[in-house]
């Protein structure tokens, strides 16, 4: 079961777990509170919104980068605070028309030969060069404390060995994988992500309902009482 919470009522739910009786601990990864049972296994599971630091954090603000990829298409933001401060959207000619693969999954089983697969292989290298290059003006212009993606596995290598270097490695901890399924990436869709990052989440199975109604109260809402 899934309910999404605003960012008052996230606030509000945190501190009403740091101080209250609930185990948790905190996973950076995927930028959530795991609350446990007495046997230390998992019941809840609350997911921040990205502009909350992490527990203890000092913290003060969020920046960070949203970074959308799929063949062909890339949006692609600075953030601060919830703010959109810069945003720009990459086309490239990656896709075979006909067959509507991208041209890398096409080379893993038939090979480059014909000048549009040459094509489409220059397009995606500066596809990717282009992301790179924007990706470094953010980093250089801006401290970067999250980098929220959504990009294919096929994908993944052509990002990062690139010849314009991304400025951050695939360990880098600050990488924090978008939990939800991504349409092809536009401004709009980069902007729908960027919604559902500033919601918490509560995941949790139905024999644990009344742990979740034990934290929201019954007007959904953390208790004065619990801060």
């Amino acid at each position: 079961m899934n309910r999404f919470l605003s960012q008052e009522t996230s606030l509000r739910l945190l501190q009403a777990i740091q101080a209250g009786p609930h185990p948790f601990i905190y996973e950076y990864e995927k930028h959530r509170l795991v609350l446990l049972n007495e046997t230390g296994e998992a019941q809840v599971y609350f997911r921040l919104p990205i502009v909350v630091p992490p527990p203890g954090s000092p913290q003060a603000q969020a920046h960070y980068v949203l970074l959308l990829i799929q063949s062909g298409n890339c949006a692609m933001g600075y953030f601060e605070d919830g703010v959109n401060l810069d945003h720009k959207v990459f086309r490239s000619y990656m896709v075979r028309k006909k067959q509507g693969t991208s041209q890398i999954k096409y080379l893993k089983t038939k090979g480059k030969s014909r000048a549009g697969s040459r094509v489409r292989l220059a397009e995606t290298a500066e596809f990717f060069e282009n992301i790179n290059e924007r990706l470094q003006a953010y980093f250089e212009e801006h401290e970067v404390h999250r980098i929220a993606i959504s990009c294919s596995k096929t994908l993944i290598p052509y990002l990062y060995n690139s010849k314009v270097p991304t400025p951050f490695d695939k360990h880098d901890p600050r990488l924090y994988k978008i939990p939800k399924h991504i349409h092809t990436p536009i401004y709009e869709v980069m902007m729908d992500a960027h919604r559902f990052l500033l919601k918490g989440e509560l995941i949790y199975e139905a024999p644990y309902q009344a742990v979740v109604e034990d934290l929201l109260g019954p007007d959904g809402e953390p208790s004065d009482a619990d801060l």
